[in-house]
């Protein structure tokens, strides 16, 4: 065989060779196409599935929180609560209309003293697009998601402006009927006695803790030249034709200066000394006590009992519903604005020592404490500053410092400040705020319910814990 033809013929082995390798890979690739496209089809339909299920799960924990608000104290039966369930899963489960959903049902226990629970379940199948190439027409996902309530207790300080303005527009029985229907929402959530708990400070620019406390150390007589002993008292055996009013003035003309019985007090006290004027701390030493005053103009001792108009006393902590709706309706509108001294007051009656003494907390439960301040306008004047009719920024600066010490304890502030009357939006108010969405810039008196509500609802779901 010549050397050509042994060439050609290997030629021709090569090429059949060759047309074979080209057949095998496309019979494998034939082979392989099926498993490929089922398995990049089954990775579709599995993000598909994963985002129905993610949907399902965040229709479920909104709506067992609804279902939870509904039954707050376990009085539905279970074909009720199953009922709920279902009817705001529904409205809150739109976006996969291609997910057949299979089940939703609600279950409650606890209750009796012990925590209540709601859990819901949910389960659905999404038909496959592709992976049923792999012999999987659809594919089935559930979830499930629980409220507890009752581990959680929930205490509030209503910090209420008094002030001679509150009688403008109607906001002061604007702010009456508003706080009497938030205690109404808060005391619903409580399953027994002790879950929630509420204290009413009415504020001018003195606040008053009631008369009958004149026996109490944590009251402070003298030490200044603006505390009580040196301003109530007589003045006999002095030099000159007018009789001096102060021990000072008694003094500097000669006399002697004898200081009113203690018993003649009406309630009111003003800031204390500074720095706590800006804290709770618990009155042990002459620095931190509360110095008495007597709260008067035009005539008028503001805290005597019988006065008009008269500044109610502080309700400490409590649930006796009734005792604070009536606190709360007695209130009457005097004097300038000194939100501090409420705020700071609010703070006193949710700690835990004199003189407000707060019931103590307990180590098996959670506590939501929060600050619900009203006012409708700017600080005019406090133990040291302002005139009681203009905005003084000396106010502003202690109550921030203040409101800076009240968050970083761990307490919600909720500001409201209703500005009927044109002034400029509190900018302090808006600081003491915990966050943006907790202050509210109200225009108007009949504003004051409805944000009464809002807040109300806010605090309430609080005490249900996902």
């Amino acid at each position: 065989m010549t050397r050509v033809s042994i060439t050609a013929k290997l030629r021709r082995m090569l090429a059949r060779f060759c047309r074979a390798e080209r057949g095998n890979v496309a019979v494998t690739f034939a082979l392989t196409i099926v498993p490929i496209m089922g398995c990049v089809g089954a990775a579709i339909d599995y993000t598909r599935v994963n985002s129905a299920r993610t949907a399902m799960q965040d229709a479920l924990d909104a709506a067992v929180l609804m279902v939870a608000k509904d039954d707050s104290t376990g009085t539905l039966t279970p074909a009720q609560l199953n009922a709920k369930a279902q009817a705001y899963f529904s409205g809150l489960y739109g976006s996969h209309p291609e997910v057949i959903i299979n089940s939703v049902s609600a279950t409650y226990s606890g209750g009796s003293g012990a925590p209540s629970t709601i859990l819901l379940n949910g389960s659905g199948t999404l038909p496959t697009q592709f992976a049923s190439v792999l012999g999987f027409s659809s594919l089935n996902f559930s979830v499930s998601s629980t409220a507890t309530w009752g581990l959680t207790k929930l205490r509030v300080s209503l910090v209420l402006d008094n002030t001679g303005s509150m009688n403008d527009a109607g906001k002061l029985v604007a702010l009456q009927g508003a706080a009497n229907t938030l205690i109404d929402q808060l005391s619903a959530s409580a399953q027994k006695p002790g879950d929630v708990y509420i204290s009413v400070v009415p504020f001018a620019k003195d606040v008053n803790v009631g008369a009958s406390n004149y026996t109490q150390n944590w009251i402070k007589w003298n030490g200044a030249s603006d505390t009580w002993e040196e301003n109530n008292g007589s003045c006999s055996r002095y030099f000159g034709f007018y009789r001096p009013t102060s021990l000072s003035a008694c003094q500097s003309v000669g006399g002697t200066w004898k200081a009113a019985n203690h018993s003649n007090w009406t309630g009111c006290v003003m800031d204390r000394d500074q720095n706590y004027d800006t804290t709770n701390t618990a009155p042990t030493s002459v620095a931190t006590d509360f110095p008495a005053d007597e709260y008067y103009e035009n005539g008028t001792y503001f805290c005597a009992p019988g006065a008009n108009p008269a500044l109610q006393p502080i309700t400490p902590l409590s649930y006796n519903w009734t005792m604070l709706k009536a606190s709360i309706n007695a209130m009457q509108a005097t004097g300038g604005t000194n939100q501090a001294i409420g705020l700071a007051w609010g703070w006193m009656s949710l700690t835990q020592s004199s003189p407000l003494n707060a019931p103590a907390l307990d180590p098996n439960y959670s506590y939501v404490q929060a600050i619900i301040l009203l006012s409708d306008g700017l600080n005019t004047e406090d133990r040291w500053y302002g005139d009681g009719v203009d905005w003084s920024s000396q106010v502003d600066a202690r109550q921030q410092t203040l409101c800076d010490n009240i968050k970083a304890a761990g307490i919600k502030i909720y500001a409201i400040q209703v500005n009927t009357d044109g002034e400029a939006q509190s900018a302090v108010m808006a600081y003491c705020a915990s966050d943006p969405g907790k202050f509210f810039y109200l225009t108007s008196a009949t504003q004051v319910l409805s944000t009464f509500n809002t807040i109300g609802a806010s605090l309430a779901q609080l005490r249900i814990s996902r």
